[in-house]
């Protein structure tokens, strides 16, 4: 069996009581970064083997962990914050359980762009997750196709990138077009800012951006 366990995003209180009990039950925890969940893991006191996976590895070991779950071990997959998958490695796990035969739960728990989407004020009647938005190659013809979607759109955005990328916003959506920051969600210094793209463009630029960033921004109008 694979457990995917989504993590707090910031605040540790944010875990289910099911999550911590299949932690206890696992043979190993797979972690994005030991470091990061050893904090959670320690919190909770949940003393089990803990092996790194994440982007840089899984290719090469992803067969050897489906060879582990065969043999009967029980694994639960953490990554930094967040749900497993979610702009986050779990995907090649998975396809290779289901390819094995080998059962996959994914427990319902912490993501970043649900609190986010829903406190913005934006219509969540209708919406696209998109991630990470590409860094270089295809970043022009990207924002030219988010242009015309009329859904509401959310994004992920690192601290350090995040003015740049409202300017990007400004200038293919129009600065006119409302959107909602969040940053720190769960943690003491939550913040929301909310308004139009160019306002919230000028209060970022004014000071100095840390911690994870959602960025939810309004559909295009139809015609």
């Amino acid at each position: 069996m694979l457990y995917l366990i989504p993590s707090p995003i910031g605040n540790l209180a944010d875990i289910t009581f099911r999550a911590i009990e299949i932690l206890k039950s696992v043979d190993l925890i797979l972690a994005e970064d030991t470091r990061t969940s050893s904090v959670l893991l320690n919190h909770y006191q949940i003393n089990k083997p803990l092996s790194s996976y994440h982007q840089h590895n899984e290719h090469k070991i992803v067969e050897h962990l489906a060879e582990q779950l065969l043999a009967g071990k029980s694994m639960a997959l953490l990554t930094d914050a967040g749900t497993p998958g979610i702009s986050d490695p779990a995907y090649l796990l998975v396809k290779a359980c289901i390819q094995h035969d080998i059962e996959v739960q994914c427990l319902p728990g912490a993501t970043a762009f649900v609190p986010a989407l829903v406190n913005s004020g934006l219509p969540i009647n209708n919406f696209c997750f998109e991630g990470f938005l590409p860094l270089k190659k295809g970043r022009q013809t990207f924002l030219k196709r988010m242009a015309i979607e009329e859904r509401t759109m959310v994004f992920y955005e690192s601290p350090m990138r995040l003015v740049k990328t409202l300017a990007h916003f400004i200038e293919y959506f129009g600065g006119e077009r409302l959107c909602c920051v969040s940053r720190e969600l769960t943690k003491k210094f939550e913040e929301n800012k909310r308004g139009t793209l160019q306002e919230v463009h000028d209060y970022f630029n004014a000071k100095t951006v840390k911690g994870e960033i959602v960025i939810v921004v309004q559909g295009a109008g139809k015609e």
